[in-house]
């Protein structure tokens, strides 16, 4: 591990990718991420969605990300599928869920983006509303949708009283799992952002802060809290 430059691992995706003259299965990740990790001081570590994950195996890492995505599956807090809820993505979910448990047992700085917040909202006992309108206007597009922060949190040391977001999702956290803070609302009342209580930095944020790699203030807090934990 390096002081100077922590090792953020990423979690990635696997899809139908076609480059060169392959047309074939490959693990994937938006490249925002990578190159927000690099301006805000790290090194990336992309982490496929196979293998075994577990405290030993990701003790190289310094802090983690959990990426954007598909949606997480109802089974995983036992409920049936709403109609508008994607195909499940189980490879994905297993290697997230072990990701984020080896995490927490070393005490990782972590960051769920998206489908990871709700991925870590599921992972300690939530559930999420499959559906919600208003926070994914077209295939492609995000919304820009601003928020409010809770005094007193990390999140406001980060972002301040407000600001704007860029969201892209149809599901939401509904029960909040023990030990999470929510720290962040929409003016719809949509959790934006939570936080978990007595962890060194584990926050997960409902928006896509990759998709700006001009305000990095929530990379670099994950990277200084990595550093300061190498």
């Amino acid at each position: 591990m390096s002081a100077s430059k922590p090792l953020i691992g990423i979690s990635t995706y696997l899809e139908r990718t076609r480059f060169g003259h392959w047309d074939v299965e490959a693990a994937v990740l938006y490249r925002g991420y990578l190159d927000c990790v690099v301006r805000a001081g790290g090194n990336p570590v992309m982490l496929p969605p196979v293998g075994t994950w577990t405290a030993e195996t990701i003790g190289f890492l310094d802090g983690l990300v959990i990426a954007g995505g598909a949606d997480v599956d109802p089974a995983a807090y036992g409920a049936e599928p709403h109609p508008k809820t994607g195909e499940p993505r189980r490879d994905r979910d297993d290697a997230e869920f072990a990701l984020v448990a080896a995490a927490l047992k070393l005490d990782l700085p972590v960051l769920g983006v998206c489908r990871g917040m709700q991925v870590l909202n599921v992972a300690l006992g939530g559930t999420l509303h499959q559906h919600i309108e208003g926070h994914n206007p077209a295939p492609g597009v995000f919304e820009h949708t601003g928020i409010a922060v809770d005094p007193g949190t990390r999140l406001h040391a980060i972002l301040g009283d407000r600001t704007d977001v860029q969201c892209h999702h149809h599901q939401s956290l509904d029960r909040v799992a023990d030990g999470l803070r929510v720290t962040a609302r929409a003016s719809d009342g949509t959790v934006e952002a939570v936080e978990l209580e007595g962890a060194r930095f584990v926050v997960g944020v409902q928006s896509h802060p990759e998709q700006d790699i001009e305000d990095l203030r929530l990379f670099e807090a994950l990277v200084d809290a990595a550093r300061r934990s190498a």
